[in-house]
């Protein structure tokens, strides 16, 4: 494994859960930070990777939190400097922030969950299920944590690493234009910049292509990370940031009530949403519309007012996912049983034998597409580090960068991905993502429509969603 990033802690970095993302950042953080792992602990719910920890010589606690054990529990394992990586499902983020501010503890997650059930509880009104409804609560906790512990949050690869690679797609294309070096040093003159380009639509355009010869059985979900969490994600509502360029809602489309409203969702799940979007080696190619915080946080902080508060000028954000070829045949049954989850469940990862994860983000507007990602095949993704397939470096890399992030920033409180230093967390991230390359592109989603039918378009601006949506 590449060894150019160090990092010191004294404390004990307890992490919490330990599916396919936990056993592939393990030996990640032990490679870059000079740390005491006899102070480690890994507390899981099941007994998958336990082999992994043993291996490592990493402290096991078989046990799954809840909303009534975690504050005795977590309490008694964690002292003031401690870190908590939050590599779990269905434990809040909003609990384990408060306890880790009260502890004076470091914190980190990829994704903000909620306790079990309340994605697929149909008491609670759809909005209040969404990443918007969710991310708002956590960044609720800024006010009253202002100087705290540094808590990172949803710091994965999407949402996550997304967010840097934007910002470093916006210089690139500044820098084509119109020869600009200058890098915004606010939130501002990060918008000020993305609407001086015309930047009208933002993907986070993903083609996983990894393959095995294990085929999968009927009635197994398959997937290349946690199949738990994908479902949950692709069965809460669809949303979308919602960009000032768009000229109406889509069917079935609402915005919210409260919040900073940079995001309306439609009243379906996300899995059974279709939109065209284009990767350099893939192409043009429909992708599921997967709720993402990714596509909230980028909205809202690309979003810029004037003096009175009104808004001037706001992408439109959404994932474009097309997973693994036997991950788009479980979403099908999936779908065909009224989501309801398959016992059988299988995270492929030793036995992938081809393919690539081309993860990166397609800027587009005003009259050009401009990609920028990560392409990495399974077998660089191997000669990497160990037990990682492709989409899983993507994301334990930017865990890892992620934590040294913190360690080197420890008194900010609670942050998104968007308020870190991108530079530096891609100088951490980049070893292990392969090739990034930034691609311009012709296309857009009204290439080759309408030969066969007609279809309501809108062909004086291609960016509208309703070109985007597969309908």
């Amino acid at each position: 494994m590449v060894n150019n990033i160090s990092a010191k802690f004294k404390g004990r970095i307890l992490l919490l859960g330990f599916g396919s993302i936990g056993q592939g950042v393990l030996p990640l953080l032990l490679k870059h930070i000079d740390l005491d792992k006899s102070k480690m602990l890994i507390i899981a719910a099941d007994e998958k990777g336990r082999s992994i920890a043993e291996e490592y010589k990493i402290s096991w606690k078989l046990c799954a939190l809840n909303e009534e054990n975690y504050r005795t529990i977590l309490s008694k394992l964690l002292n003031e400097g401690d870190f908590l990586l939050n590599l779990s499902v269905n434990v809040s983020t909003v609990a384990l922030i408060e306890l880790c501010q009260n502890l004076n503890c470091f914190y980190l997650d990829t994704c903000i969950e909620p306790w079990s059930g309340r994605y697929l509880d149909p008491k609670i009104s759809v909005s209040k299920r969404s990443n918007y409804n969710l991310r708002e609560e956590a960044l609720a906790l800024k006010k009253i944590y202002k100087d705290g512990p540094t808590a990172m949050l949803a710091h994965g690869a999407n949402p996550g690493l997304a967010s840097h690679f934007v910002k470093k797609a916006l210089l690139n294309i500044a820098a084509d234009r119109e020869n600009l070096q200058k890098i915004p040093q606010s939130q501002e003159e990060w918008s000020l910049l993305a609407k001086k380009l015309g930047v009208k639509v933002i993907h986070i355009a993903e083609r996983d292509t990894q393959g095995t010869t294990m085929p999968r059985n009927k009635d197994e979900f398959v997937n290349t990370w946690s199949v738990e969490g994908f479902v949950n994600e692709g069965l809460q509502p669809a949303e979308l940031g919602w960009g000032t360029h768009e000229k109406e809602l889509p069917h079935n489309g609402h915005h919210h009530e409260t919040g900073c409203r940079s995001a309306i969702y439609l009243n379906m799940p996300g899995a059974s949403v279709r939109v065209r979007s284009w990767t350099p080696k893939e192409g043009p190619y429909h992708g599921f519309l997967i709720a993402h915080n990714e596509a909230i946080s980028l909205s809202h902080y690309f979003s810029l007012y004037d003096q009175n508060e009104l808004l001037l000028y706001r992408p439109t954000v959404h994932y474009a996912y097309h997973p693994c070829d036997d991950a788009i045949l479980s979403l099908h049954e999936l779908a065909g049983k009224n989501w309801t989850i398959p016992d059988s469940k299988r995270i492929i990862l030793d036995e992938i034998e081809t393919g690539i994860d081309e993860l990166g983000v397609l800027l587009m507007g005003p009259d050009k597409g401009y990609w920028y990602g990560s392409v990495l095949s399974i077998e660089e993704a191997k000669k990497l580090a160990p037990h990682n397939n492709a989409t899983g470096l993507q994301v334990t890399s930017a865990v890892l960068a992620g934590v040294i992030w913190i360690l080197e920033n420890p008194r900010k409180g609670i942050v998104e991905a968007e308020d870190a230093d991108f530079e530096r967390i891609m100088e951490i991230a980049t070893p292990y993502l392969g090739k990034l390359e930034g691609h311009y592109t012709d296309w857009t989603p009204l290439e080759g429509r309408q030969k066969l039918f007609v279809e309501q378009l809108d062909h004086l601006d291609p960016w509208q969603f309703k070109n985007f949506q597969v309908v």
